[in-house]
This record gives C-alpha cells, structure tokens and sequence, in this order.
C-alpha cells in the first residue's frame, strides 16, 4: 500500500451546476451541427461567395480532404508551435496532431509539433519557440514548476498561449489564455465509481510517468469514489516491457488485486499482457483511446476507457490562437473548456470504435 497523493491543490473545484449546464449546451450545439450538414454547407457556399466579392478580392482554396475541413480561410498564413510531454511511439498524441493539423488547414496555419517526457527539455523547446518567433504557442503543463515559467516568458514577448491536456488547475498562474483538456479528478472519480459498481474489491492503479499532475489526479480520483481497497504502483511508460513486468510482479506478488487501472491506451495493452503472464484474474480499465482499444472493449478484456478526446484538444488549441490571433476571441470565459471524461464501454463502443479505426478517436 502506498501513501496518497493529492493531487495540486490549485486544481479548480469540480464543475457546480451553471458550468455543467454550459458544458451540456457546447455539447447540444455540436451535435446539431453534426445532424443538420446542410446547413454547414449552405453557409460554407455563403462564405465563399462572400469571400470572392471582398476588396481582397483572395479566392478561398479547395477544401482539404479531411471531413472536418470546410475550406481555408483567406488570412495571412501564422504559425503555431505545438509543445507536449509526449513520449515517443505513444499513439495518443498522433491523435491531438491529427486534430491540430485539421484546424491548421482549415486556419492557414503553419503547424510545428515537438515534444519530450522530460520537463527541463520540454521547458527549452518553448524557449526555442520564443527565439524561433512564432505567431502562437499551444502547450501541455504536466510539471508547472517546470515549465510555466518558460510560458510566461512567452506571454512577454508577446505570443500568446494556449494550453492543453495537462495543467488544468495551473494555466491560468502561467499566463496561458485557455485550456482544453478533461477534468482529471472528475475522470478519476468516473472511473472508480465504476470498478465499484464491478463488484471489485481491490484495485491497482498504475502511473506510468511520477511527477506528472494530470496523472495523480486521475490515480486520486480513483482513490476518491473506489469503495474498496486502493493502492498505487509507478512504473516505466517509455519502456513497455519494464512496464508489462512491473506490473506482472506487483499481481504475482499481491493475488488479491482484482482490478487495475491504467492511466494511458498503451499502458492498458501492457496491464493486460501482464495479467496473462501473471496468471491473475485480475480485469483492466484505462484512461484514453487508440485503435487498439475497441477490439479488447469488444471482446471483453478491457472493461471500460475514459475518454478525453484528444482530437479536439489539439483542434480547439490551434483554432483557437487563429481566432485570438485574427478576431480577438478568447474561448473558455475565464474557465477551462472541458473535453472530457466521456466513458466509452460495450454500450457505445460500435459508434466510438468507427472513429478509432480512423485515427481520430
């Protein structure tokens, strides 16, 4: 048993009822626009038109071959670096670049992706972004103390930021504009309630990156809504077979955990590779999405994902520095525009799966 860690005290409070009726009507109003397309097309053919009698006299480009695209907008191109934690070989961020890079064809945008685990390195490539002068920065926080202070010496040179997927209680203090991203503790506390409502009695949840904020959040939500016996285990995520072992040994060496819990898509393949090798019975939930996952929703051996959607994390992060950039919005109102946790199980899995398969859920 390990002791608790909380989770950063600064991380706002869950959402009171007028920001989940705010949240409810973003959703509504998505939705409607997936069933009425017509009407994006009608008013695409309007802006084109509009478009073309403009004293730029600019000729929008052909649509690109993303569905979501309906045409390039006729600003002067700006570039936005992207900057993340991610690690290499982790599907789930080619799923917030496939979001960014369908907002950038569609903004004019000139997209630049880097990453690293490592906060000291991560710190420095935003440094590189002020020196390289982009237009706007979209950024991941997964260690402030590491990294805001390179945020803020954006903000004062004049770029803005947006941040995304890490770092919800902290982007404010940093100087970032917006956040777009999942309520953490929320989706921790989604995912004990159901291993609960399972029937299991004692759970492992599994944290593939110590230090990382987004990830004790998501492990003391659990702890929070879990009704039975909770422990923790920190393991290596850059190095899957060390993972899959280390949480072999820890099911080998305590048979009585019976459920486990990991924090990311391809950790959740490496728990229940180690359950095999283990002889446990133990079942597996996860936090995220690959492709990977509908087919073991499906057939049964994973039992549920938390889903954050990173595609539109990485679409809003740069259509939103376009619309700063171009018409001074500034989306969220001063509050974090939630994309998740959205729980996907046997009972949704045949709609969600279909977006999975093409890379954008």
């Amino acid at each position: 048993m390990h002791d608790d860690i909380r989770s950063d005290s600064r991380a706002p409070p869950a959402p009171g009822p007028s920001r989940r009726q705010d949240q409810a009507e973003r959703w509504i109003g998505m939705i409607q626009l997936r069933r009425h397309p017509l009407r994006v097309a009608v008013l695409a053919v309007l802006l084109l038109a509009a478009a073309a009698c403009s004293d730029t006299g600019g000729k929008q480009e052909e649509a690109p071959a993303a569905g979501a695209n309906a045409g390039q907008a006729n600003t002067p191109e700006m570039t936005v670096q992207m900057v993340t934690h991610g690690a290499p070989g982790d599907t789930f961020w080619d799923i917030i670049r496939k979001g960014a890079e369908a907002a950038a064809a569609k903004d004019n945008v000139k997209f630049q992706y880097s990453s690293d685990p490592d906060s000291g390195k991560q710190a420095q490539l935003i440094q590189n972004a002020i020196d390289s002068k982009v237009d706007a920065i979209a950024v991941t926080l997964p260690d402030p103390p590491a990294i805001a202070p390179a945020v803020k010496k954006a903000v004062d040179a004049g770029i803005p930021v947006v941040a995304f997927n890490a770092g919800i209680g902290d982007y404010a203090d940093s100087g970032a504009m917006s956040y777009f991203g999942s309520d953490e503790s929320l989706a921790g506390e989604a995912a004990g309630k159901r291993a609960s409502e399972g029937g299991y009695k004692n759970l492992l949840c599994v944290i593939q990156f110590q230090g990382q904020v987004q990830l004790e959040a998501r492990c003391d939500g659990v702890k929070k809504t879990f009704t039975g016996n909770w422990q923790k285990i920190y393991v290596n995520g850059a190095d899957r077979p060390s993972e899959q072992s280390t949480i072999a040994a820890k099911l080998k060496q305590d048979p009585s955990i019976d459920f486990v819990v990991t924090l990311g898509a391809p950790d959740a393949l490496a728990a229940m590779n180690a359950v095999k090798d283990s002889g446990s019975s133990a079942k597996v939930g996860t936090f995220d999405f690959n492709p990977q996952i509908p087919p073991k929703i499906t057939s049964g051996e994973l039992q549920f994902a938390i889903d954050q959607q990173p595609y539109l994390q990485g679409y809003l992060s740069v259509d939103s520095l376009w619309l700063y950039k171009n018409n001074g919005n500034i989306l969220g109102g001063g509050q974090p525009t939630l994309t998740g946790p959205f729980i996907v199980d046997k009972s949704n899995i045949d709609v969600v799966g279909k977006f999975a398969e093409g890379g954008t859920r």
